[in-house]
């Protein structure tokens, strides 16, 4: 066993007595040491259910003749991180938490680990650091939030955000959004739409590295703690078997998890990650992949904020599962690909009933034809943006009209509350990639006001920074090359009329090549807002969002 390297053989006693002095037993030390990684804590509403999560792996580890160890990982609540300096310690904290759990784990030579994410960064983070650390790892999130009920009908964070809009708009009063306020996160776990944390847990079972219901039994269902005892016990077959990460998160399974995102509709953040999860297995991910699979892939879900339902429809209607098993009446998957559960991808899927039509539309009754998810290229964007095509209204699938460039969020929003934002405009929000945030902040602050303004059929918002898997409308994200290092975005000036044509995925400024290389010629970089600390480091070492935002030595 791994373990072996701190507890056995004479050379090991001082690491022993260090055990000694933790109170492991002789007992405990002969069994397997399995780590679980648990991102507990008390201020992401996501998390604050992980202490029981991880008191039930453990007792399943135990009976499965384990010794369970854990330790910590870090959690940032994008929402509460939302609209200041917060936000670009947001995707930052990713390669935070694939780091420090790396060190901890080859540090402290575990046999086996299960992590315990729930919210944004943490899932992707976690699974960077499964195939980096390569030892049998299950998965079991904390599963997503309920929705809250306002009014007689179901909502959720999204409809916070939007509501705070619809207040700048005079649409809603005060004790409307006060309403709101109360009723919309009722419960703990993952906000209850098909946002960042729930799109990467159910991607988590695509993967095959989470058992079935990982992505959607409700945090606050007791059949989440039986779910935690199994992934206990089921990481000792793992070991048992010495299936690893990497024999697991193949590129095939990749490929499913693309498809799979384009069936749900999921957040667009998802892009940045399956690219970084990707990296660390060694294959190239491009993000055209997601046009070729889009296009013959149905999107079968509108999940909040796309459409009516949430996560608990998606898990009554018979989870990620049943839509893989639609996916599957057409062959859309690699059902030969290896999973946690022993089995293959096909073995677990098979028999697996859609049970409401309405929540899981079946494959020949698709919303579309194409997946939820599309990248579009063009001279604004040469390495490619994403939209969340899913969540955008068929009116402005084709949209043009005049460039309304802002240099930071806060300005946007001022500019749209403040009315200065009229039907047919495109928003253009820049400096905000992962360089030039730094850390890509997220502008669900920006869509949630054009939304709650009334200008969600009309306004267009692009921007080389990411969107919340809240964010809905005509937002095109992660314009690469960014303004930082001179990407076209950077030389768009005010009134440029900016051309949008989702179907056929393209994304131009209307303006001559010679004019966009005399800007450019012009062109001075800014100066970077932060220079110490790890957002500088950060700033350093990232890529471009077409490239997941990975950190790499620039040379």
């Amino acid at each position: 066993m791994k373990s072996d390297n701190v507890k056995t053989g004479m050379q090991q006693a001082p690491h022993r007595s260090l055990f000694n002095a933790l109170g492991y037993t002789k007992e405990e030390l002969e069994r397997p040491l399995v780590g679980v990684v648990c991102s507990y804590n008390e201020i992401v509403p996501g998390h604050m259910n992980l202490d029981k999560i991880a008191d039930a792996v453990k007792m399943g580890i135990a009976m499965a003749g384990g010794t369970p160890i854990m330790f910590p990982a870090i959690a940032v609540c994008d929402g509460i991180a939302m609209g200041h300096i917060g936000m670009k310690y947001s995707l930052v904290t990713r390669d935070l938490i694939a780091d420090s759990t790396e060190a901890m784990a080859l540090a402290h030579q575990f046999d086996a680990l299960v992590m315990i994410p729930n919210c944004d960064k943490n899932v992707p983070g976690l699974l960077m650091a499964a195939a980096r650390i390569n030892v049998p790892t299950i998965f079991v999130s904390g599963g997503p939030m309920l929705a809250g009920r306002v009014k007689g009908q179901k909502r959720s964070l999204s409809s916070m955000f939007e509501a705070v809009g619809s207040y700048a708009a005079g649409t809603m009063s005060e004790e409307d959004v006060c309403e709101f306020e109360n009723k919309v996160c009722p419960t703990c776990g993952s906000c209850s739409g098909m946002y960042t944390a729930n799109s990467m847990n159910c991607l988590t079972e695509v993967l095959g590295m989470g058992l079935r219901g990982n992505g959607t039994i409700p945090a606050v269902y007791s059949e989440r703690i039986r779910l935690a005892k199994h992934a206990g016990m089921q990481v000792m077959e793992l070991l048992k078997k010495n299936i690893r990460p990497r024999d697991i998160m193949t590129k095939e399974a990749i490929l499913n998890a693309l498809t799979v995102d384009m069936a749900l509709g999921c957040s667009t953040n998802s892009m940045l990650h399956l690219p970084a999860i990707a990296h660390e297995i060694g294959m190239d991910f491009e993000i055209d992949f997601a046009n070729g699979i889009s296009e013959k892939t149905p999107n079968l879900c509108h999940l909040a904020p796309a459409g009516p339902t949430y996560m608990e429809d998606l898990n009554e209607a018979g989870g990620v599962y049943a839509v893989m098993n639609e996916l599957n009446k057409k062959g859309l998957l690699h059902t030969e690909c290896l999973t946690v559960t022993g089995k293959t991808v096909g073995e677990n899927i098979e028999g697996c009933l859609n049970k409401n039509p309405e929540v899981i539309r079946p494959i020949d009754n698709p919303y579309t034809a194409t997946g939820g998810l599309a990248v579009l290229k063009g001279n604004l964007a040469p390495d490619g943006s994403v939209v969340k095509r899913s969540a955008v209204v068929e009116e402005m699938l084709v949209h043009e009209g005049p460039a309304r460039v802002f240099e930071c969020e806060e300005d946007a929003i001022t500019a749209i509350k403040s009315g200065e934002i009229h039907p047919g405009d495109v928003v253009v929000i820049r400096y905000v990639g992962p360089k030039g945030g730094p850390g890509m902040p997220e502008m669900l602050n920006p869509t949630s006001a054009i939304a709650g303004m009334g200008l969600g059929s009309s306004v267009a918002l692009i921007t080389d920074g990411r969107f919340s898997g809240a964010s809905r409308g005509a937002s095109i994200g992660h314009v690469s090359p960014e303004a930082a290092v001179c990407g076209p975005i950077a030389l768009v000036e005010e009134g440029d009329i900016i051309k949008i044509n989702i179907p056929n995925l393209s994304l131009n400024v209307d303006v001559p090549d010679e004019i966009m290389e005399e800007r450019k010629a012009k062109w001075q970089p800014r100066e970077p807002e932060v220079t110490t600390g790890y957002l500088a480091r950060y700033a350093a070492m990232v890529t471009s969002g077409n490239r997941g935002a990975v950190l790499e030595i620039q040379k």
